[in-house]
């Protein structure tokens, strides 16, 4: 779970802003970050966002073409990975593909496929759509989890890919995390205000993690939020910026 080792660096960094005064002052740096007088988070390179070159491991949405020789009504089955990456395929049951490379999950799925008496099964699969930029969303949202990040993705896009809010979730002091030119990022948002139109709603990068309201991380640093909210326009964090 890399974003909890993130927000171990965003704690002492929202705590120490504390003691600099209000959203109108001039907080400064603290031992792990500087507020920055901006309006937004910095884009990232394209270069940051690129998938690597490593195998293709399957994750959530992407859609898949799952081959068995041989057996006319398990041709050509094209299916999505839900939002957890996981799959379901005739006789093999419900498959958790997320993390697998194609070739893994061909054998995991004739695998199946014998303990279910098929005989010899010669399984392909193939990435037909492959969701290499993501984001990540946690929190008070329906469904947290790991979501494509699409053309002209936004934060309220992004909250409603995962299911829109949970029933009672806080929509003030949304965090965004994000790695520029290997610098952290923060930036606090409310989107109450981004629907009242007091600001725009940010645009969202693939590898970005947002958190949505309350959350046992966030409730490490509530005080502060409840000290500085991004009512008027958003807070941004340059975190860790001395090491």
């Amino acid at each position: 779970m890399r974003h909890f080792g993130f927000l171990a660096v965003l704690v002492p960094v929202l705590l120490s802003g504390c003691a600099y005064g209000s959203p109108g002052g001039d907080l400064g740096e603290t031992g792990y970050s500087q507020v920055l007088n901006q309006a937004d988070l910095p884009a990232p390179a394209a270069r940051e966002t690129a998938a690597s070159a490593r195998p293709y491991l399957i994750g959530p949405q992407d859609k898949l073409l799952i081959d068995v020789y041989g057996m006319e009504n398990l041709m050509n089955r094209e299916i999505m990975t839900d939002a957890a990456g996981r799959i379901s395929f005739p006789i093999a049951g419900t498959i958790d593909a997320a993390g697998l490379t194609p070739d893994e999950l061909a054998a995991e799925i004739a695998s199946r496929l014998r303990a279910g008496y098929v005989r010899e099964p010669q399984v392909s699969v193939n990435v037909v759509e492959a969701v290499s930029q993501t984001v990540t969303v946690d929190g008070q949202v329906s469904l947290p989890g790991i979501y494509p990040v699409l053309p002209d993705m936004t934060l309220m896009r992004t909250v409603a890919s995962a299911r829109g809010l949970a029933e009672f979730a806080k929509m003030d002091d949304v965090v965004i995390l994000r790695n520029v030119g290997g610098q952290h990022y923060a930036g606090i948002y409310n989107l109450s205000a981004i629907r009242r139109g007091n600001y725009a709603d940010p645009a969202i990068y693939p590898n970005d993690i947002v958190i949505v309201g309350d959350s046992p991380q966030r409730r490490m640093f509530q005080d502060f939020l409840q000290v500085l909210p991004a009512l008027t326009s958003p807070l941004i964090y340059l975190l860790d910026s001395n090491r």
